[in-house]
């Protein structure tokens, strides 16, 4: 089997410093100390895949080729033999990429590996045409909407072993969009954008992400309110961490906060600090030895607490704040579709001190609070 690797060493870089995204802000972001975060995570998944291949659970003996660009957009990540089709460029652009995709189907790959946001998806799915070639994404970017996304660098690697060993028929998924100049303005608009092929399999794949909303649900947004409220009134010293989405974004409202919809916030004394980089966020964190409390929206559809568009929330980030200080917030019609939730740091001991807790606690009304476990994978 014939296995393609495509690495945009953009994506991500803006995470930590609070960018709603990195398309054309690469060196500002790595002028700002951004560290890659693509290539890293694509490094990870294929030592894993090559673990997985000499394990005993290769059965078939399937020795799949690699086929990739020297360079930023592959090789560098690469710590195994591969077959070189090019070089990468000095700085990349999303014609690189298709360059890069064209190139991989004249070598009739049988499933490409890529790791970036939804940005790098698009221009894959647009390079890709009408061939049908299955798709695994390494989740690197700061933004990942689509189904082609696996949780975790690591569940990526386990996509990819069952579907060289023949585990894993591919499906047809969503790839989903946001629009972007609506999405710099501090508004989440997501639509479908397009379909691609990628082996199915629920339990590493993350799915599309979905809106959920319902009108019937504003005394439940009012009783999550009225209980931090009073929280915050019963604890003066209490340091509030406020994450992003809508339904934080209208708790704050109601209680007389204006908190930045894709950013991350500190309450503290009534004073506000609004879209916090990962610096930032350490910086005040670091002054206050009292009581802190991050509250957390999971993301409709994925189920991702941690990982997914809130990337200040770096590992120093959150152990400064303390695992057991986080709290999920979300209604029931939100909770009604997931079973778990999905924690993806970024760092491989943290992600294991959240699963050894195996659950988080979630408000989901007026001093109601229920346990959802978290996902092993």
């Amino acid at each position: 089997m014939r296995i393609g690797i495509v690495v945009n060493p953009d994506a991500g870089l803006g995470g930590r410093l609070g960018f709603k995204g990195s398309d054309g802000r690469a060196k500002e972001a790595r002028e700002a100390g951004a560290q890659d975060r693509a290539g890293p995570r694509m490094g990870q998944c294929l030592n894993k895949f090559f673990e997985l291949l000499k394990s005993t659970l290769n059965r078939s003996g399937a020795s799949p080729e690699l086929y990739a660009w020297e360079g930023r957009m592959g090789g560098d990540w690469i710590s195994h033999d591969y077959q070189v089709v090019g070089k990468s460029p000095a700085t990349s652009s999303a014609a690189d990429t298709t360059n890069l995709v064209e190139q991989l189907t004249g070598l009739q790959v049988d499933v490409i590996v890529y790791a970036g946001g939804d940005g790098t998806t698009r221009d894959i799915v647009n390079a890709l045409g009408q061939e049908k070639i299955p798709l695994i994404g390494v989740p690197g970017g700061v933004k990942m909407h689509s189904g082609c996304f696996a949780t975790t660098p690591n569940a990526a690697a386990e996509v990819l072993f069952s579907y060289v060993i023949g585990d894993l028929m591919a499906s047809i998924t969503e790839v989903m969009d946001l629009d972007e100049e609506v999405y710099l303005t501090g508004q989440w608009k997501v639509r479908m954008y397009g379909e691609a092929l990628t082996p199915a399999s629920p339990r590493f794949m993350q799915g599309a992400k979905q809106q959920v909303e319902r009108s019937s649900e504003e005394e439940i947004i009012e009783g999550l309110a009225s209980h931090i409220a009073e929280l915050i009134t019963s604890k003066p010293d209490l340091m509030i961490i406020w994450g992003s989405g809508g339904t934080l974004r209208l708790i704050g409202e109601l209680i007389g906060h204006e908190l930045t919809l894709l950013g991350i916030d500190i309450q503290h004394k009534g004073q506000i600090f609004a879209d916090l980089n990962e610096t930032q966020l350490i910086d005040i964190l670091s002054t206050h030895n009292g009581e802190k409390l991050l509250l957390l929206s999971p993301m409709g559809g994925q189920g991702f607490l941690i990982g997914r568009g809130n990337l200040q929330l770096s590992p120093d980030v959150l152990r400064l704040i303390g695992v057991e200080s986080i709290l999920g917030v979300a209604t029931p019609a939100k909770l009604m579709g997931l079973s778990h939730v999905r924690i993806d740091t970024g760092d491989v001991d943290l992600d294991e001190e959240f699963r050894v807790r195996k659950f988080v606690k979630m408000l989901q009304g007026y001093r109601t609070t229920r346990v959802i476990r978290v996902s092993d994978v």
